[in-house]
């Protein structure tokens, strides 16, 4: 089987972690840091807000049962893809709507993707997620990775992951 790999932001990591664990396709969701200059940064340095990096999770899938557009159609679901550095709550550089192509292909599909999600009208807002190449993907520590999965019933899992994936139906 051959597998690609996504690398996409929209918030606490901990959410698109959720949400792609339980997306059909997926093999493994893997929490991190992308799209800034600091090398190696940590939960900390990231929190500061001058790493440049984001949040983001690196997905790796299964092409033949989940497409890449597919895989964004959940993504453009799962956040609020107009809001500038926030989701919610959760407020900085590090938590903005961010797609990190892997190559050529997925960038022309993550730009028709916002385009066609900009002409469909769904937004009052303007579509503000930023697209652009992956560098260098930073695994999160280990206290961040499978969080949902680890503390279901955690304040920020209980008020904020789980509202969203019952939007999304995947909830079980």
């Amino acid at each position: 089987m051959a597998v690609e790999y996504a690398t996409l932001g929209g918030g606490c990591f901990w959410c698109i972690e959720a949400i792609f664990e339980r997306t059909e396709g997926v093999e493994r969701v893997e929490p991190g840091y992308a799209g800034g200059s600091t090398d190696n940064p940590t939960y900390e340095d990231v929190c500061t807000g001058t790493t440049g990096h984001a949040e983001v999770a690196r997905i790796t899938f299964d092409p033949e049962k989940l497409s890449y557009s597919d895989l964004l159609q959940v993504f453009w679901k799962a956040h609020d893809p107009t809001t500038l550095n926030r989701q919610g709550a959760d407020v900085g550089s590090q938590y903005r709507s961010i797609i990190l192509y892997h190559n050529d292909e997925q960038k022309d599909l993550a730009e028709q993707a916002k385009r066609e999600l900009e002409g469909a009208g769904y937004f009052e807002k303007p579509v503000v997620t930023e697209i652009k190449a992956l560098d260098t993907f930073y695994p999160a520590e280990e206290y961040h990775q499978d969080y949902f999965n680890k503390h279901p019933y955690a304040g920020y899992c209980t008020f904020v992951i789980r509202p969203k994936l019952k939007k999304l139906d995947l909830l079980k």
